[in-house]
């Protein structure tokens, strides 16, 4: 990845982590900054305030999340963990994107026509609507040439490219780079409850998701209840296994084998011993993750100097594009 410059990510602080936000983020950055001498991880904690907060909540869920970045292996040594709200250069530069963002442009935004298009718009924010802004800000503000995303993040990021070439334009030089989705094949991890629906941290079910803080014995109660069918044996198909092919897709994430390699490991044995071995692949992986975040939990002191030396190095970096940004706008002193 020599041809990679900066790469930029950013997560919310909402809550428990649960395995499909690890094999579907996480891990993918901790293997990044194995790859890459510039990384920046953002705890995205203004992008939260879309959605009433508890301030006491978020407050500690901040620390928790970054409590559990470093737990899962982001290393401050190899990459910068930084609160988004502790570096004041995002919400400047996204209210100067936002005066060059034609309104055109938040209406297509398919997240927006999910949400708060068809909500009572007496009652939507202006920030669910604005927040792509944000976002793009998020990444242009360091520069970044990479951002790791899913599909369902693509828009955002073509949304930030648009931004840096508009504003580009205007002052006719490249003040931002048109920053590129650095895609890999993410596993979607479905609910163990109903295996149609992503697994997901809202859902009242708390047996529907694998949290990063189970415990050995939670996790094989989660996955011994998870959701099969009648068929005993072990196939990978989505469409018409969802349940079961959801177990093998978590066992082949985990193991690094193919789900037809999972499969034919587990020929003409029953699902009830496919789940304990699954169980036991899920416990060697999180457990260390589990002891490690207890540790880090036992030194708070540690969790807000990582932040504090992140938001430091951070906002040095910002500064040096605001700079630039404000004298093309003719607004620097």
């Amino acid at each position: 990845m020599a041809q990679i410059g900066r790469i930029f990510s950013g997560i919310q602080p909402s809550g428990a982590v649960h395995l499909g936000n690890y094999l579907g983020a996480i891990r993918h950055w901790v293997q990044l900054q194995e790859k890459c001498s510039s990384v920046l991880y953002s705890i995205v904690d203004l992008h939260s305030l879309t959605m009433p907060q508890a301030p006491m909540l978020l407050s500690a869920n901040i620390r928790s999340m970054t409590t559990c970045l470093l737990a899962c292996g982001v290393d401050p040594r190899k990459s910068i963990i930084f609160q988004q709200s502790q570096v004041p250069y995002h919400t400047e530069l996204a209210w100067l994107l936002g005066c060059i963002t034609p309104m055109g442009w938040l209406n297509r935004m398919t997240q927006w026509k999910a949400k708060g298009a068809t909500d009572n718009r007496d009652v939507v924010c202006l920030g669910l609507f604005a927040y792509p802004v944000l976002m793009a800000a998020d990444i242009l503000l360091y520069r970044s040439s990479h951002v790791p995303v899913g599909d369902d993040q693509l828009q955002h990021l073509e949304l930030a490219r648009d931004l840096a070439r508009s504003f580009n334009s205007s002052c006719g030089s490249t003040v931002f780079p048109e920053p590129k989705p650095l895609l890999s094949e993410v596993t979607r991890v479905m609910s163990l409850r109903n295996p149609l629906q992503k697994m997901s941290k809202s859902d009242n079910q708390e047996m529907s998701r694998i949290n990063l803080s189970d415990t050995p014995d939670e996790i094989r109660k989660k996955i011994r209840k998870a959701v099969t069918d009648s068929q005993s044996q072990i196939t990978y198909d989505p469409d018409g296994r969802p349940g079961v092919s959801n177990l093998v897709c978590i066992y082949a994430a985990l193991t690094s084998m193919t789900h037809d390699e999972v499969c034919a490991k587990f020929e003409g044995r029953e699902t009830v011993h496919f789940k304990e071995e699954l169980s036991e692949v899920i416990i060697d992986k999180l457990e260390p993750i589990r002891q490690q975040t207890l540790r880090l939990e036992g030194d708070p002191g540690y969790i807000d100097q990582v932040l504090k030396s992140g938001a430091q190095q951070t906002t040095q970096l910002a500064e040096s594009t605001m700079r630039e940004v404000k004298s093309k706008l003719g607004i620097a002193l």
